[in-house]
């Protein structure tokens, strides 16, 4: 037996099949570094872009480096327009947007999980289904709905239209029926009611599901164009996004400041998910592992 047992510790893969290993391995790394480059290279280009003058943004072959530094192009961003007056109105929709979506998909979501009720699964696929139905269908019936509420030129059109979401209540559902059922069940025993056992109980373990819906949500409402574009009229509550227009007429378009514009537009995206990745990932795998 312990002849046996040596032999096999011994045993080590024939050379060629080890080559043939690391050659897969080198392809791999090879591909994955090629999509990495191509995903990453047009952001350099929009820095780059960003610190050049007009004529040489488009200059062939690409200069990476500027030749000269334009900080005018920033210059005329943040002090020949307000700017900030569009942050701080895009900061406002995105961050009211995806702390309502939160609460109304995590409390929806409660109830299609965890609180048994006649025909619930039935209704859970009915509101999840609603999300194959195209924008361009409800975005006349939801201007309409907005123009008979008084909310047109307001930002209360764009954030109650965004604080609900099925992708949302489907994303938590999953993560809640990961969550074993003894947990709801001992708390009702200690007298918990149904709300009780939501906030004290299956939130503070939703974490990863919290933040892949902070991520999803914060993202589509600080990059939405249609909205903001149908609903706002003033240029004092336009966003980022309408207030990049500003930089583009009829018969031409500046590309300097247009794309200084786009890299002080990223940064608090990019600040959101390098903050909340881990999480993110969490949330997605386990909302994949209970259907």
């Amino acid at each position: 037996m312990k002849l046996a047992h040596s032999r096999a510790e011994a045993y080590t893969a024939p050379k060629p099949f080890r080559l043939s290993l690391k050659i897969r391995s080198a392809v791999l790394y090879a591909v994955l570094i090629l999509v990495s480059l191509s995903m990453v290279l047009p952001f350099v280009w929009m820095i780059s872009a960003s610190l050049k003058s007009e004529a040489e943004v488009f200059s062939f072959p690409i200069r990476w480096i500027p030749s000269t530094l334009y900080g005018s192009n920033y210059e005329k961003v943040w002090v020949k327009l307000p700017f900030f007056s569009y942050y701080v109105n895009t900061v406002k929709i995105a961050v009211s947007t995806t702390v309502l979506q939160i609460v109304t998909c995590s409390m929806a979501a409660y109830a299609f999980a965890k609180v048994r009720f006649p025909e619930r699964d039935k209704l859970f696929f009915l509101y999840v289904a609603t999300m194959m139905i195209p924008f361009q269908v409800m975005m006349i019936p939801q201007f309409l709905l907005m123009k008979q509420l008084g909310l047109i030129d307001s930002h209360w059109a764009l954030i109650m239209l965004g604080a609900f979401s099925p992708f949302g209540v489907f994303l938590f559902r999953q993560f809640f029926m990961s969550i074993p059922e003894e947990l709801s069940e001992a708390a009702r025993i200690d007298g918990l009611s149904e709300f009780g056992i939501y906030v004290r109980v299956i939130l503070p373990l939703t974490r990863p599901a919290i933040a892949s819906l902070t991520i999803f949500t914060f993202m589509h409402a600080w990059n939405d164009f249609l909205g903001p574009l149908i609903y706002l009229n003033s240029d004092h509550l336009f966003t980022l996004q309408l207030g990049m227009q500003h930089f583009q007429s009829e018969h031409a378009t500046e590309y300097g400041p247009l794309m200084a514009a786009a890299v002080s537009a990223i940064v608090p995206t990019i600040v959101i998910y390098f903050l909340a990745q881990d999480h993110f990932v969490e949330g997605i795998a386990a909302g994949a592992v209970k259907g």
